[in-house]
């Protein structure tokens, strides 16, 4: 008898009501108490992906939203509005789940592209189908790409993602490059004993393909919360396994609110001359909270202050009950007026968020 796993729950983050007459502060900004402004907006599509990448998501049984659950191509040039004009919102990165199963992706990105002030506009994706879209969204305004790539050898592709699918991803690449979306950055994790090793050789490949990889380390952000600090590959661990074949030298271009800390790199043998560069996202052991400019929506409509987040605020059902710009502007200045100092991973009472990565959006 074939053993059938029951769906994984959609679980839900507790939502806060801040209300639509915000008085903490008159700029039109989502500023903060620390002092901090977000001007980069991450936007999910969907909570639906077409890889089980096991520090994501389990590998069957998983329960997604209902598609009408989710805001529509209209919605989010709508909110995104709102965060150009009055907020000054100047960085969108669409991320899922997998945003390119949204058919309407390349309707979003036009009409995001066509506001004014035009933000730079981004995407995080598997790369599964870009072969056969990079144009037409770089064609509608798509500046900047983000493909997750944690191997190139087939088996541990496969044995990560639960699907062989490592060619459609490098067919992805390939188009992302014709089209023009250079650099292509690459988003990698580490698992201990699956790919750690593959490390060198991953930097390697991306350095002979004009690719600029980010080591990206494991978050409490997956669905079965079996993440462990003390079992993860850290960031002084990718220098440990990096160090051997590369001369990594801090790179001296200010770093602002970026989550990546860039470096240059030499070969070992030649530590003179300059291959490209690497970035290390240490979310987790060199935190970057106090400089963090993001801002979040999920797939349906709900603030996110920070991936580890406990609580939301609900615009969508705000706009969908008739609310003007300005309520929904003031519900997003309280959301992010009450963003803590940080994601609290150090102290000793930090629980990991209901949602997994997938359901909240990178």
């Amino acid at each position: 008898m074939r053993k059938v796993s029951l769906p994984t729950p959609v679980l839900r983050t507790p939502t806060l009501d801040p209300g639509t007459t915000f008085t903490g502060h008159a700029e039109d900004s989502l500023l903060d108490t620390f002092g901090r402004r977000a001007r980069d907006l991450r936007i999910s599509l969907t909570d639906f992906c077409n890889l089980r990448c096991s520090y994501c998501m389990p590998a069957e049984g998983v329960e997604f939203m209902p598609r009408d659950a989710a805001m529509s191509a209209e919605e989010i040039v709508r909110f995104a509005r709102i965060g150009v004009e009055r907020f000054g919102v100047d960085q969108i990165r669409f991320t899922g789940g997998e945003p390119l199963t949204r058919h309407d992706i390349t309707d979003i990105i036009a009409g995001v592209a066509a506001l004014r002030p035009r933000p730079n506009i981004a995407l995080t994706t598997n790369a599964i189908g870009l072969d056969n879209r990079a144009q037409r969204l770089r064609d509608a305004g798509l500046d900047r790409i983000n493909v997750s790539l944690d191997t190139v050898d087939p088996d541990t592709f496969a044995e990560i993602t639960r699907r062989p699918f490592l060619d459609r991803v490098l067919a992805g690449i390939e188009g992302a490059k014709a089209a023009g979306l250079n650099p292509v950055k690459i988003n990698a994790v580490l698992l201990p004993g699956v790919n750690d090793h593959q490390a060198p050789d991953l930097l390697q490949w991306c350095l002979e393909n004009d690719l600029s990889l980010r080591f990206i380390e494991q978050m409490p952000l997956d669905a079965g919360h079996s993440w462990q600090r003390s079992t993860m590959i850290t960031a002084a661990d990718v220098f440990a396994l990096l160090e051997p074949r590369f001369v990594l030298t801090p790179d001296s271009a200010p770093r602002g609110g970026a989550p990546a800390e860039k470096f240059r790199v030499a070969a070992r043998e030649d530590p003179e001359t300059i291959l490209g560069d690497v970035g290390i996202i240490a979310s987790v052991t060199r935190p970057f909270c106090a400089d963090c400019t993001r801002t979040r929506l999920t797939a349906e409509g709900r603030v996110r202050t920070c991936l580890f987040s406990r609580t939301e605020v609900d615009l969508l059902a705000a706009l969908r009950a008739g609310a003007s710009d300005e309520e929904i502007a003031n519900l997003w200045k309280g959301a992010h007026w009450a963003k803590l100092a940080g994601h609290g991973m150090d102290s000793a009472d930090f629980t990991q968020p209901q949602r997994p990565m997938s359901a909240i959006g990178g």
